[in-house]
């Protein structure tokens, strides 16, 4: 039963983003499993999940976003929960968030592999990304204000 129910956990962390033991247990409870908080933690703690650094989902220890839709979506979520302003000078794009959280969000920029942006270098609360050119650091400003305001 115990490596059934791990197995199905796994299987549910790598194909959707939850973010709490109580999301997990209600996904366990569909698939037929009736798990208790302390039960679940002990699994996580037996399996080695950790927590996303973009967004704080589980995922197997080492793994990285393996669908460009898990990437985008940690984007979504990082940028919702960190990204506070936007500014643009040419091709260049400099996000502010809070203090500790430029690396999470660079992170998740990375992982999402966008094709505006070269690349990112992150601080304590701010990023620098480097677009390819000023017409695509635009419309990756736009896009990020936008996931911000989600």
């Amino acid at each position: 039963m115990k490596s059934r129910r791990q197995a199905v956990l796994l299987e549910v962390v790598d194909r959707e983003a939850l973010h709490s033991q109580e999301e997990l247990r209600r996904r366990l409870r569909q698939q037929g499993f009736d798990a208790t908080q302390a039960t679940i933690s002990r699994d996580i703690a037996e399996l080695g999940l950790v927590k996303r650094a973009g967004d704080g989902a589980y995922q197997r220890p080492g793994m990285e976003a393996t669908s460009p839709e898990l990437a985008r979506t940690t984007l979504e979520r990082a940028a919702s929960s960190f990204l506070r302003r936007v500014e643009r000078v040419q091709q260049l794009i400099v996000l502010r968030t809070g203090r500790g959280q430029a690396q999470a969000l660079a992170e998740a920029l990375d992982r999402a592999q966008l094709s505006e942006a070269v690349g990112t270098i992150a601080g304590d609360d701010t990023v620098l990304i480097i677009a390819r050119d000023s017409r695509r650091a635009a419309a990756l400003a736009r896009r990020l204000e936008t996931y911000a305001e989600a």
